[in-house]
């Protein structure tokens, strides 16, 4: 027995928009991100704070003044208003996003850099963060960069800054 014409139809288009959904989703999830991010260079770490879980878990190895291993939003939005505070500049190169809703990885690749009141870059460095996200909110990530940069950073922090950073 053949399925009448009009429901086979109707289950290729189902079937076609399920195979929409993962790009859909993995653009809605750049996007949403890349707003978030904007937000915090203009100042306002709020819309992407939003995003963490309460107990979120952030890493970054090291054993510079910016290593960390928090957990909460409110220790994660020190270290970003530390990061703001500092005037730290952050350029995402690419973002890569794989998985469904509830257990997705996002992946930024950037560059950060410092540029000093004279003009002068201080300091750039690269790096990956990877991230996981489960129904929109997320509850993991660490930051990977050359850590011998960031205690580069430091020494320059400290002789620049009354109280360092």
């Amino acid at each position: 027995m053949t399925m009448p014409r009009r429901r086979s139809t109707a289950l290729v288009m189902v079937l076609a928009a399920l195979g929409a959904l993962p790009p859909l989703y993995a653009w809605a999830v750049r996007s949403m991100l890349r707003r978030n991010l904007g937000r915090l260079w203009a100042g306002d770490p709020g819309p992407l704070l939003a995003t963490y879980a309460d107990d979120v878990h952030f890493v970054f190895p090291g054993r510079s003044s910016w290593a960390a291993d928090l957990r909460g939003r409110d220790e994660v939005e020190r270290w970003l208003r530390r990061f703001l505070r500092v005037g730290l500049q952050f350029e995402v190169h690419e973002i890569l996003v794989a998985g469904p809703p509830w257990n997705t990885t996002v992946c930024l690749w950037f560059t950060d850099r410092l540029t000093a009141p004279d003009g002068e870059v201080v300091y750039v460095n690269r790096g990956t963060i990877m991230t996981k996200i489960a129904w929109g909110k997320a509850t993991y990530y660490e930051v990977n960069e050359d850590t011998q940069k960031d205690d580069e950073l430091d020494e320059w922090l400290a002789s620049h800054e009354p109280t360092g950073a």
